[in-house]
């Protein structure tokens, strides 16, 4: 009997609508293209030998909420649970890449349950600012809040567990899928299109989850196979 994964999914403000209204639109679905933190990076990950670099992107804002037991951002506040968690990055107010050039403290860190949290950009949320997280290779379960709407009344939650075993950076991608689907119906052009997840290790696609939609699994993201595209040998002709 085949197994499925699932990623955990909760949905805030939306949640009781969709369920009632299977044919309603949700805009932050429609907005999710538009979001700033989507297109915009503005802050570099630095990489530390033998560490693993965890950051989120694809929405208007998105931050990670928990790293196993540890807490990191706080879902009420948007900053770090912990000061002693943030790495201090230096501030030039009057030129950004010497900022950028500047030396940050980024001594590795002392133990495997260490989570050291990094500024990386400027949220599409004005005021906020999305981090990533450093920590020491092991299969984790981390745990990120998206935004697709510029509205922190309607996050969409999402976890996942991955053996981080391989130093380097991983990014948690969310997008919007698009529909092959080009029926034109009532119905299809009032669903909204299956929000999903994408896991990349050093910009190689690692694992895809998408929110299923269907009656069985209503609100869940299902890890998805990820599908690579094999050329075709041609055939002799006798």
């Amino acid at each position: 009997m085949n197994k499925q994964r699932y990623a955990v999914w909760t949905s805030m403000a939306v949640a009781v609508s969709l369920l009632l209204t299977g044919c309603q639109s949700l805009t932050g679905y429609k907005q999710i293209d538009k979001a700033d933190s989507a297109k915009v990076r503005v802050g570099n990950i630095q990489p530390v030998e033998g560490e693993v670099n965890i950051s989120c992107i694809g929405t208007y804002h998105c931050e990670i909420v928990q790293i196993d037991k540890t807490l990191v951002i706080a879902p009420d506040t948007h900053e770090p649970v912990s000061p002693d968690m943030l790495v201090i990055m230096p501030m030039n107010k009057t030129d950004q890449r010497a900022r950028a050039q500047m030396n940050i403290d980024m001594t590795p860190l002392s133990n495997k349950d260490a989570v050291k949290i990094v500024p990386l950009s400027a949220s599409g949320m004005p005021g906020m600012t999305n981090y990533y997280a450093r920590v020491k290779p092991a299969k984790r379960e981390v745990q990120v809040n998206f935004y697709p709407e510029n509205n922190v009344g309607y996050v969409e939650r999402f976890a996942i567990i991955h053996d981080f075993v391989e130093p380097g950076t991983y990014q948690l991608h969310a997008y919007q899928k698009k529909s092959s689907d080009n029926s034109g119906s009532l119905l299809d052009t009032a669903s909204p299109e299956p929000l999903c997840i994408e896991l990349s290790q050093d910009s190689n696609l690692q694992r895809r989850f998408c929110k299923q939609l269907g009656a069985e699994h209503q609100g869940e993201f299902v890890e998805t196979s990820i599908i690579e595209k094999k050329s075709t040998p041609l055939k002799a002709v006798a």
